[in-house]
């Protein structure tokens, strides 16, 4: 939908985290004495998992790989095999789908519905036509023609899809929290192609800190940085994005007008304790342009804006965002 998991760097990821612009302080990135780093490919991008030094890591690469991988072969649309694209493939009428991809559906309708339609996903075919996924379908986006009943979505006329990119790298990301902390670790940091959970703290005794880049594209710098107990998600157009005869077109696409985000600021950021939540909140907040803002304040969502300024950026935020936001 519009986060994504892509397997060419110039379509949205699958699940992928082409969209996000957050990222781990130079100081994770290059490692230090307190933590180590474990780190694999996933859904077109890449996951590193960080805990305090010498609780053996490794032995969480191959569980990790294979609950990514299941994720993968029921939720990704660019794989033929999945069951996304065999629903997608499937005529009108109801479609068997596995217990999890059923629950992520019920989710993406649930934000459909709560975001007034600025989450919608059956948005594939009009990303598609913009050169940023692979699903085919007919007709204009329409998430009422969706139903999630027990052990099975119904789909109203045969062209309708349904696209779970803009939600089920969250939902991988909280499966891999569980994972984590399943095998006896408290204090965790995950980043799953740009979106990142904490729990616990850093070893050296303050929170995990992350950092949101500067949105712009071609820039490097920093806007902010966060000190993170739940999870933080963003869209934006630093990656996902091309110019064409001087206008900049991304890869999240307004459901109301089948194209791409016309107006509104360069990114969201949306921190939550549901890394699924904040995954599809910072997709809808972000497909809802200028009313971004007001639609946060309603749902009750914490937020980050950033906008283009005279000479920078300016910064909007909702909710609690600005308490656990600092300068750079």
């Amino acid at each position: 939908m519009q986060s994504d998991f892509s397997k060419r760097p110039t379509r949205r990821a699958l699940l992928g985290g082409a969209a996000a612009t957050l990222a781990l302080p130079g100081l994770l990135r290059a490692g230090t004495r307190a933590v180590e780093t474990l780190t694999g490919p996933a859904f077109g991008t890449s996951w590193q998992v960080t805990l305090p030094a010498g609780r053996g890591i490794e032995t969480l690469r191959g569980p990790i790989m294979d609950l990514l991988a299941g994720i993968d072969r029921q939720m990704s649309p660019w794989r033929a095999d999945s069951d996304i694209s065999r629903f997608n493939a499937a005529g009108a009428g109801t479609c068997a789908l596995p217990a999890e991809t059923l629950a992520v559906t019920r989710a993406a309708l649930a934000l459909a519905e709560r975001s007034g339609g600025h989450f919608d996903p059956t948005v594939g075919p009009q990303v598609a036509r913009w050169g940023f996924g692979p699903i085919n379908g007919d007709g204009a986006a329409n998430w009422h023609g969706l139903t999630a009943d027990d052990g099975a979505v119904i789909k109203a006329w045969a062209g309708l899809t349904l696209d779970l990119c803009g939600i089920a790298k969250g939902h991988a990301l909280d499966r891999m929290v569980a994972l984590v902390q399943a095998a006896g670790h408290d204090d965790l940091l995950i980043d799953l192609g740009g979106e990142l959970a904490a729990r616990g703290g850093h070893p050296e005794g303050r929170a995990w800190q992350v950092a949101v880049e500067d949105p712009r594209p071609g820039t490097t710098g920093l806007a902010g940085i966060l000190s993170l107990t739940g999870a933080v998600a963003t869209s934006g157009l630093k990656t996902q994005s091309y110019t064409l005869d001087g206008a900049r077109y991304g890869h999240i696409i307004d459901p109301e007008t089948g194209a791409p985000v016309a107006s509104g600021p360069l990114s969201v950021s949306v921190l939550g304790a549901s890394a699924m939540e904040v995954d599809g909140w910072a997709t809808a907040l972000f497909a809802a342009g200028a009313e971004g803002p007001a639609l946060a304040r309603r749902a009750g969502i914490d937020a980050l804006f950033v906008k283009a300024a005279p000479g920078g950026l300016t910064s909007e935020t909702t909710g609690a965002f600005a308490t656990h936001l600092k300068g750079v």
